[in-house]
Formats: structure tokens, C-alpha cells, sequence
């Protein structure tokens, strides 16, 4: 079967699969390899805040060498709180993971969500170093 497009990967057939959120929140593990688990529902949030992590980090570095560094300093704890949090929740994500790849448990997502989580950390200590550097 040809994939058309990738929202319909991400997402599920979304007329055939997903007829409502309550339905999808209450499917078991597994049921279709393009349904929406619970799991990879966790996953994909954990790697949300680590992409949004990383970005807000990233503006928050470019903006930490400035004369005006009162936003930097907050993008830089942004950055932090949700590296941290999205490590958190990938971390959880493999941790109650019971197959592989797959399976429809996330976890997939959640080492993905381990790799950024980190890295939007990582961006928030640099742009809070260079931050207390220049002020």
C-alpha cells in the first residue's frame, strides 16, 4: 500500500481510524499500525516541548549576546523547563513500553524524545550562560 501523505501516517486514516478522541484514548495498545495509542499520543507531546525546547533555546541564544538580555534570560528557562519535561515524559514513555517498534506503545517517539529533550536542555544552558556572560 502507498502512503499519499505523511499527515495521513502521522495521524491515522483519520475517517476510518480516529471516529472520535475518546474512542482513541480508550483503544489498546496495538490495534493499527497507523492508529493513535496512547503511547505514541506521550511520544509525540515529549517531542513537542523538546523541538519547541530546542527553537525557543535557539532564539534565546541568538539573543543572549544583546545589550537587552531580560528575554533571553526567560527564553533560556523555557528552553530548560521544557527539555526537561520532555525528557521526563520520553523517559516514561519507554520505560512502560512492553514491545518494540511497532507495537503501538511509542516507543519509537520516546527515544526520539530522549535525544531532544536533552538537546533543547543543552541550547538553554548555553543561551543562560551567555546570557549571565554579557549582562
Amino acid at each position: 500500500m502507498a502512503i499519499r501523505h505523511p499527515l495521513a501516517v502521522m495521524l491515522g486514516y483519520a475517517g476510518q481510524v480516529m471516529p472520535s478522541a475518546a474512542s482513541v484514548l480508550a483503544q489498546p495498545a496495538g490495534v493499527g499500525a497507523y492508529s493513535l495509542t496512547p503511547g505514541r499520543l506521550w511520544a509525540m507531546t515529549a517531542i513537542a516541548l523538546g523541538l519547541a525546547g530546542v527553537a525557543v533555546g535557539g532564539l534565546a541564544l541568538r539573543s543572549a549576546g544583546r545589550v537587552r538580555i531580560g528575554n533571553a534570560r526567560v527564553g533560556a528557562f523555557g528552553a530548560l523547563a521544557a527539555g526537561l519535561v520532555g525528557t521526563v515524559i520520553g523517559g516514561l514513555v519507554v520505560a512502560a513500553a512492553e514491545g518494540g517498534p511497532g507495537t503501538g506503545y511509542g516507543i519509537v517517539g520516546g527515544y526520539f524524545a530522549l535525544v531532544v529533550g536533552p538537546a533543547a536542555m543543552v541550547v538553554g544552558t548555553l543561551a543562560l550562560t551567555r546570557s549571565r556572560r554579557t549582562g
